[in-house]
This record gives structure tokens, C-alpha cells and sequence, in this order.
């Protein structure tokens, strides 16, 4: 059957991996939070570590869904809009689209494809969708879907198919997913009975893999390469 859509990750995918450091992050978050107090910063940053990989673990064991919300209410620590600031500056580095996603997701678009994003992130839909702006793809898109508006991400089907629903699309054999994590992209995927690419190129944290007996359809190392290895599908 005749590919209709083409729904991306967006991590490790349309936005190279860049390996960061996750604790400084929430060190930065802590640091604008309790500003001049050093002990009650680090107990703070440690607090918000543990929650956020607790987190993730429920997202490996059990594919929930949260928030950065949650994270800081898990940690106990108050909501301040100068510290998720700061947060959110320390983070941008990591966010920058891939230069050759723009003209490889304009031919798709040539083609009559449907293009969709399905990230799974605690950060806002707004965030991701100023950088993806800021960057000049987001046009491309028919939709995007972040997990942090779904109850449950990847690997879990109902995310899948809240993706394919937003792109518009019925037959998930009709439509191939993009991405860098064999367990939460090519086995979400392929459950859910569309096709699946593999972009190697992520250093996945070691808390965050499940080994699969999975295989894609295919596997990508460029961004540019897309059109052409779709173009028989």
C-alpha cells in the first residue's frame, strides 16, 4: 500500500543527539531558585534530579507520560518562572534542527506526504514549537504531538495513533516513523503496524534502554538520504 505519512521524533532525530548534562540542568534551575544560598540550590537540584529519573523510569517501565510540572512537584520544589527560565536557556544548545531536515522535509511535502512530529518530552508544546519556528521547519508539519499533552508516550500505542490521527491518517501501514530509539520508536512503531526507519547516531542513557528483538525497515544516516530511500515505498 501507497505511504501516505511520515511522522518523526524529534530528539536524536530531526534535532541531532547532543549529550547533556542532566543534573547541571536542574543545577541551573535550583541555582535561579535559591539565589545566594549554595547548600539549599544543591539539595534542590538533587531533589529535581531524582524526580525527573524516576520519571523516566515510569516512562521505560510503564510508557506514563509527565511533565516538568510534575517533576517539580514531585521534588517539592515551587514553580518560578525565572528558574524554568534558566532552565530552559541551559537546554537550548541541544535544540537546533538538523540543517538538513528543512529541504528534505520540503520534498516529502512536494510529494503529497503527511508530515508529523511525535516527541516524547515533559517539556510545553510551546517550547518545542518556537524552536521548531525558530528554525523554519515548522511549517512542514501537518501536526506535531509531545507527549507531555497525551497520558501515555512511546512505546505505548495510544500515542502512536494520536499521532497518525493528527496527521490525518487511518491505516498506520500507510505511514512510516522516523526515529533514534530501537525500544520507544521501531517496537512502538512497528506495534502499531506502521513502517519504521532507525537513525543510529543517539547515545541513549543506560537507564532509559530496554533491549527489543525488533528490527526496522530501515536504517537512515542522513537526514538528506530520506526522500530517496522512501521513494519505492
Amino acid at each position: 500500500m501507497a505511504l501516505r505519512a511520515v511522522i518523526f521524533d524529534w530528539g536524536g532525530t530531526l534535532t541531532p543527539w547532543r549529550t547533556m548534562d542532566e543534573h547541571h540542568g536542574w543545577q541551573t534551575y535550583a541555582d535561579a531558585l535559591h539565589p545566594g544560598d549554595e547548600e539549599r540550590a544543591r539539595e534542590a537540584a538533587l531533589a529535581l534530579r531524582t524526580a525527573d529519573l524516576a520519571r523516566w523510569a515510569g516512562v521505560r517501565d510503564e510508557h506514563r507520560a509527565f511533565t516538568m510540572a510534575q517533576v517539580l512537584e514531585d521534588a517539592a520544589a515551587a514553580h518560578d518562572q525565572v528558574a524554568v527560565d534558566a532552565y530552559r536557556e541551559y537546554w537550548v544548545q541541544a535544540t537546533h534542527t538538523d540543517p538538513e531536515a528543512a529541504p528534505m522535509l520540503a520534498e516529502l511535502r512536494e510529494r503529497g506526504l503527511r508530515l508529523g512530529v511525535l516527541s516524547s518530552t515533559p517539556w510545553p508544546r510551546q517550547w518545542h514549537e518556537e524552536w521548531l519556528r525558530r528554525d523554519g521547519v515548522l511549517d512542514f508539519f501537518h501536526a506535531t504531538v509531545w507527549s507531555s499533552d497525551l497520558p501515555w508516550t512511546k512505546p505505548h500505542p495510544t500515542a502512536f495513533r494520536a499521532a497518525l490521527e493528527a496527521v490525518g491518517v487511518d491505516d498506520p501501514s500507510t505511514a512510516v516513523y522516523v526515529g533514534d530509539r530501537p525500544y520507544d520508536d521501531i517496537s512502538g512503531a512497528k506495534g502499531v503496524g506502521m513502517r519504521a526507519v532507525l537513525v543510529p547516531h543517539s547515545d541513549i542513557p543506560l537507564e532509559q534502554q530496554v533491549p527489543v528483538d525488533v528490527h526496522p525497515d530501515a536504517v537512515l544516516h542522513r537526514l538528506a538520504d530520506l526522500p530517496g530511500l522512501l521513494a519505492g515505498w
